[in-house]
């Protein structure tokens, strides 16, 4: 199984990230082509999820009568909400298969960025030339620069000011926060809506499941920021970049999302 792993995913992504630092010779823009050219070629994998969130957005009005309808009806209204998908064509579970596939991949793109980041040295060509094709295969002399900017792509982004006892986080970690909660922002569509049914209906389920996904909004860039204090810098740089090109594909396929309100507000 991990010859397998090797063979189609890590090898091919770990030789890709140093091919792209040989053409460009900086290791912080390597690493944005390869999460720009990986994020597009996964899009096949990824449209089925977007549209099936472009369907369920444009179901919501009929599922959240459905849920009044049948208030204290559990089986009643999952029979309800099967026809109604039935009906239009959608399936809760399409997306699940192409989700895992994603995760796969981004697990494996994020071990080679992580081999690659070891911090810089000696040993660092023996450690990555047995990872590496024959033709890709690095000199003796060959030194990897990881600096991108003010940051050195081997350490977390974050500042140390001496009258402050925690870290302050630097502008990618924080821009990377900031995207991933606009990320989960426009995946929940509905959220509003559903808020209000959980109001007017007396079963804990709705009033759960809305919290669950309250939580879940800021959960995410919370964990960004957490994660990244103890990352390198240079994964916070893929994190970041990955999850722009995810919201510029969202917005194409179903537009602001639950980013709407939002927006509106901002425009008052």
């Amino acid at each position: 199984m991990r010859e397998l792993w090797n063979l189609l995913l890590f090898h091919p992504l770990i030789n890709s990230l140093i091919a792209l630092y040989k053409v460009t010779g900086n290791l912080g823009w390597a690493i944005i082509i390869l999460t720009v050219i990986l994020r597009l070629a996964m899009t096949p994998l990824i449209l089925p999820s977007l549209k099936l969130g472009k369907k369920m957005q444009e179901l919501a009005p009929e599922l959240a009568k459905l849920k009044e309808k049948f208030t204290g009806n559990k089986q009643g209204l999952a029979l309800a909400q099967a026809e109604l998908y039935k009906q239009h064509g959608a399936n809760p579970a399409a997306g699940c298969l192409p989700q895992i596939i994603q995760l796969v991949v981004l697990i494996a793109l994020f071990s080679a960025l992580n081999s690659v980041l070891k911090p810089n040295g000696a040993g660092l060509v023996e450690h990555l030339n047995p990872l590496l094709y024959s033709f890709n295969r690095l000199d003796s002399d060959f030194h990897l620069s990881t600096k991108f900017l003010y940051l050195d792509l081997t350490k977390p982004d974050v500042s140390r000011v001496p009258s402050i006892p925690i870290p302050i986080p630097g502008i990618f970690l924080l821009l990377s926060a900031f995207v991933q909660l606009i990320s989960s922002k426009m995946m929940l569509p509905v959220v509003n809506r559903e808020k209000k049914l959980a109001q007017k209906t007396p079963q804990a389920s709705d009033d759960a499941m809305v919290d669950a996904q309250q939580q879940m909004l800021y959960l995410f860039p919370l964990m960004t920021l957490v994660i990244g204090f103890q990352f390198p810098s240079g994964l916070v740089i893929y994190w970041f970049i990955f999850s722009a090109v995810s919201i510029i594909q969202q917005y194409y396929a179903t537009g602001w999302g639950g980013l709407t309100p939002w927006l509106k507000k901002i425009h008052r």
